[in-house]
């Protein structure tokens, strides 16, 4: 009731003029000049993407030797595992997440980064030559001409990645597939291609990006931009620039050497070959103590031995406590 009443009284204390308007207005401004000069001053690196032409043009060599990787089937995307193929996938002992929902976007290294494209655009007499060869013989014919030519030319006492220095060899149709790739590429008309063939419109990279990734290009770039993983990429911008600073709990991780081991076999060689679902899953275990942390006993008690808020909010404790 005392309350109540005092709540009713007329203010007694002191008062000064507001005007709500003039604060209002001047708070929108000050607002907008800041948020306008700082976007301007810190704004994100606006980099141009990267495409297959600018691959081809820069590092055709690379682009080649990835091109017949996709054809052999000896490419990072062809064993990437789910959801786009049937390869392993990251776990933690027995459990693999990545496995339950299975292969729900089926990619095909051979012919959707290869094939598909070269058939979606009239091609040279020979390039046309080619793929009527390539569809005439038997997956065994096939994965033995890509294999030869693979081999070939990641021989280290041969070719060791040079296109160039490639001896004769039954490659069949694959020598001619690669070259007519890689002049769709040059030319630019691999990028309009690739993501969706007929169709204008396109919001899914990911044949793009998963291309891009088996070869030296994007690695390359990832580097010259800060965005590794040993450089704390996961929260950077391109260009080093601050970024999503939410993602450092995770991005810590991924610093240490165990994640980034060298090692073939071990310990330290599994957390690396597993690093994603392992980190994930600390960060999980973290999250849940913070969630249980009013349940835990001790872990709830630490207010009451380590009393940090009486020193934030001493000013209340201090009159709480006066007579």
């Amino acid at each position: 009731m005392r309350q109540r009443e005092i709540e009713r009284q007329p203010w007694a204390g002191p008062k000064r003029k507001y005007d709500i308007v003039k604060e209002g207005t001047i708070a929108v401004v000050v607002v907008a000049i800041l948020t306008i000069g700082l976007a301007w001053i810190f704004s994100s690196p606006d980099e141009p993407a990267l495409t297959f032409k600018g691959w081809a043009t820069s590092a055709p060599e690379n682009f080649i030797v990835t091109t017949v990787a996709e054809i052999a089937g000896t490419s990072d995307s062809a064993s990437y595992g789910p959801p786009y193929n049937a390869g392993e996938s990251q776990a933690i002992g027995p459990i693999s997440p990545a496995q339950w929902p299975g292969v729900t976007q089926p990619i095909d290294p051979v012919n959707d980064f290869v094939i598909i494209p070269l058939k979606s655009q009239q091609q040279p007499q020979g390039v046309m030559t080619a793929l009527q060869q390539w569809d005439a013989a038997t997956p065994d014919q096939q994965m033995t001409w890509a294999t030869n030519l693979d081999t070939a030319i990641n021989d280290p006492e041969g070719a060791d990645g040079d296109p160039n220095k490639v001896p004769d060899g039954d490659y069949g149709p694959t020598t001619t597939l690669t070259a007519g790739l890689f002049h769709m590429a040059t030319s630019g008309a691999l990028d309009g291609v690739l993501p969706a063939p007929g169709q204008f419109f396109n919001t899914n990279s990911t044949k793009q990006i998963m291309f891009l990734g088996d070869g030296s290009y994007l690695d390359d770039a990832g580097t010259a931009f800060h965005l590794q993983g040993d450089l704390w990429g996961m929260m950077n911008e391109t260009g080093n620039f601050p970024g999503q600073q939410w993602l450092m709990p995770f991005s810590f991780w991924y610093q240490l050497p165990i994640f980034n081991s060298a090692d073939e076999t071990g310990f330290a060689a599994t957390l690396t070959a597993n690093g994603d679902i392992y980190i994930l899953s600390i960060i999980g275990v973290f999250m849940l103590l913070l969630i249980f942390v009013p349940f835990i006993p001790g872990l709830r008690s630490i207010p009451r031995w380590i009393p940090l808020h009486r020193l934030i909010w001493r000013a209340y404790y201090r009159r709480r406590t006066q007579p």
